[in-house]
């Protein structure tokens, strides 16, 4: 159709809720602990998972609707809503996928764990010897660390860490002081098991018989308050703001800024209390006002309360007929049979496609690195990787053999801010040129380059990925890594390093879009293109792959390409604020999630550019962070072979059909819907067939 001058692109109709988007996304999630057809002990990690999303929601996003709501209550967003009015509708939301996340676990994954002969066992089912044992277990290994706190003048209310396992006990009866507070507060500290087998042996139990720590403290909780009775104990669970803040203005070290805004993050605003469900109303009440925490953050919960730590399970049985078929990633045959990674790469550009194909190639790029004398120097961005990484291993194996190395560690990478601490003292012992990138951005892009002595040249060798150097989180993302050599894809690489260490101007960049500087205004210039094409009859086709598409500048350019009749095709993992399939305005777009074994995680966008076809892969969803506040690159994908390999993934994903979820028009999630007769596609499924083969 034509583009519609009359349309308001700013009208809050035509935006969807980030927060309400990113409780839809745990939705899809949590479905799949319903899906049948996965295996049972992964449906069990999907609801530890959904629960876990929930838990970092409260933490960051809510926390911050929170602040909002007393810095500005008139604010409102694009979707028109203040920030009272979204607290009002998180509550509704969230308080019906914790019950049905309860619901999964109750009437669902424990009745078919119990068939398959892995039992939770109630205190009420325990036999004479299981009781006996667990008595035992309790008086030797649990009462030694337990510290429980009366409550009175002289012991106030502790301070409760975030998201820790906490009991609230009403007693009777007089201490050996003649104190009788009537309650206590019990903190279980994080160190202990949440699950406990019982020994066969020992107990008589099944091969796989669990019991909860909290009914082992609740069972023998009388045993800490000698001389008194115990009325009731039951669970509780505060979530905490845990979004802290750096003034990068008024800061002088980055370093110890992070250090000491991590030792408050257990301690910041209470944002949600959990609480048994049998929890007598008048004690409901005293937490309610001990943490001045409002109805509708309070969360009666029907089991444990902290449903992600049942991930134990995992770990604690060997039930492969249970779990998904184990696979071993490939290698590129362009690898496989060439030893030298170097002449590989010089050879022709590498695509790497993460599971399916061996993170293994990217840390042998910097071992071979660290080891080769003609090797001068490397340059590394890290963002989340772990300080017993191999890739950590092999920066300071090339440090100690005098190449110059230097990393870029961004210290605020949420909830690895600790890690990345650890990291940086350890890499800088060996001597490592360690930056923490530029103040007020972070350092987001993945990318790292090896300058090479050839004869009387210096080459530079690149890697360039969507996701992070984390060989374990490789094994379950899905992102791309592209091994390159380059000439100018390289100089833009050394460019962007030298921004981040020298502080010096933007220069310009031969094929890198890069962020904040030229990422947002280079997608919109394309966005603009397709406009143009279709308004001149050429070809006229986007294709988007990323984790959430926020940005409000980027959502209204791709309102205008539908109304001018280019065809859209967005694969969106999580946040979507764009409503597709208004009349008028987006019926040319269509928004899919796609929900399976591995995490979704690589960005590419695709341009038809007339027929001749664009195609980037790049670190940045389409949020303003992204765009506006962070270090990103976007990198071209030019080689013939690997540019169609990734047209033809990204439309084997637009015709799944198996793990595919369709976004609505309001905002809903409908499971993509086989047509009579049509085959079943699952694209993560075809892609480990294809690069397993």
């Amino acid at each position: 159709m034509q583009e519609n001058e009359t349309v308001d692109l700013q009208k809050t109709d035509l935006y969807i809720n980030r927060e309400f988007s990113l409780l839809e996304f745990n939705k899809r999630v949590l479905a799949q602990a319903k899906n049948e057809e996965v295996p049972l002990l992964e449906r069990l990690n999907y609801l530890c998972i959904s629960c876990s999303n929930l838990d970092e929601f409260y933490e960051v996003r809510v926390a911050s609707v929170i602040q909002m709501a007393s810095i500005d209550p008139k604010a409102v967003g694009p979707d028109g809503l203040t920030p009272n009015e979204q607290l009002e509708l998180i509550a509704v939301k969230a308080h019906q996928l914790v019950e049905d996340q309860y619901k999964v676990l109750n009437e669902i994954l424990i009745p078919k764990l119990s068939e398959q002969n892995i039992r939770f066992l109630r205190r009420k089912e325990w036999t004479e010897a299981q009781h006996k044992w667990l008595e035992a277990y309790f008086n030797n290994e649990l009462m030694p660390i337990l510290t429980p706190v009366g409550l009175d003048s002289a012991h106030p209310f502790p301070r409760i860490l975030n998201k820790s396992l906490n009991f609230i006990i009403s007693l009777t009866g007089k201490d050996a002081f003649g104190r009788n507070s009537g309650r206590a507060i019990l903190q279980a500290p994080r160190a202990l098991p949440r699950i406990i087998q019982l020994p066969r042996s020992d107990t008589n139990s099944g091969p796989a018989d669990f019991v909860f720590l909290s009914s082992i403290i609740h069972a023998f909780v009388e045993q800490l308050f000698n001389g008194m009775a115990v009325k009731g104990c039951y669970q509780f669970r505060v979530t905490r703001n845990s979004d802290f803040f750096v003034d990068d203005d008024a800061i002088d070290d980055l370093l110890l800024a992070v250090e000491g805004e991590l030792a408050m993050r257990n301690y910041g605003d209470e944002v949600r209390l959990e609480i048994d469900a049998k929890c007598p109303q008048e004690t409901v009440d005293f937490l309610l006002g001990r943490f001045e925490m409002t109805r509708d953050r309070l969360f009666l919960v029907d089991g444990p309360v902290n449903l992600n730590r049942m991930q134990e399970i995992n770990n604690l049985l060997d039930r492969p007929d249970l779990k998904f078929v184990p696979f071993k990633p490939s290698v590129p045959t362009v690898l496989g049979r060439n030893k030298d990674i170097f002449a590989a790469i010089k050879r022709t550009d590498i695509l790497l496609q993460h599971p399916y194909e061996s993170f293994s190639p990217v840390v042998e790029f910097l071992r071979q690195a660290a080891i080769a004398p003609d090797v001068l120097a490397i340059k590394q961005t890290l963002y989340r990787t772990g300080a017993d990484s191999p890739i950590v291993a092999a920066l300071i194996k090339a440090a100690r053999a005098g190449k110059e190395v230097t990393v870029v560690i961004e210290l605020r990478a949420r909830f690895d801010e600790k890690a990345n601490i650890d990291l940086a003292a350890k890499l800088q012992e060996a001597a490592v040129h360690v930056v923490y990138g530029v103040v007020g951005y972070k350092t987001h892009a993945k990318m790292c380059l090896v300058l090479k002595r050839e004869g009387k040249d210096l080459r530079n060798y690149v890697h360039l990925g969507t996701g992070n150097y984390h060989p374990k989180t490789a094994q379950f993302y899905t992102d791309y890594g592209l091994f390159s050599c380059d000439k100018e894809l390289g100089e833009d690489v050394r460019r962007v390093f030298a921004q981040l260490t020298s502080l010096g101007k933007v220069t310009r960049l031969n094929k890198l879009l890069q962020a904040p500087f030229t990422l947002h205004s280079g997608l919109m210039e394309k966005i603009e293109r397709e406009i143009h094409n279709a308004k001149a009859g050429k070809p006229a086709k986007i294709i988007i792959k990323v984790n959430a598409v926020v940005e409000e500048l980027a959502i209204q350019s791709l309102y205008r390409a539908s109304q001018a009749g280019v065809e859209i095709r967005l694969i969106v993992r999580g946040i979507c604020c764009l409503r597709p399939g208004i009349p008028g305005v987006s019926e040319n777009i269509e928004v899919r999630s796609i929900i399976g074994r591995f995490l979704e995680h690589a960005r590419v966008y695709a341009f038809a550019n007339g027929g001749n076809w664009e195609v980037f892969a790049s670190s940045a969803d389409l949020m303003n962070r992204n765009m506006f506040r962070r270090v990103e690159i976007c990198f071209p994908i030019e080689n013939k072979k690997l540019h169609n390999r990734l047209l033809q993934d990204l439309e084997l994903y637009l015709k799944d059909n198996s793990q595919s979820w369709l976004l609505q028009s309001d905002g809903s999630y409908h499971p993509a819907v086989r047509a009579e007769g049509e085959d079943i596609v699952q694209a993560q499924s075809l892609l480990l067939q294809e690069l397993q083969g």
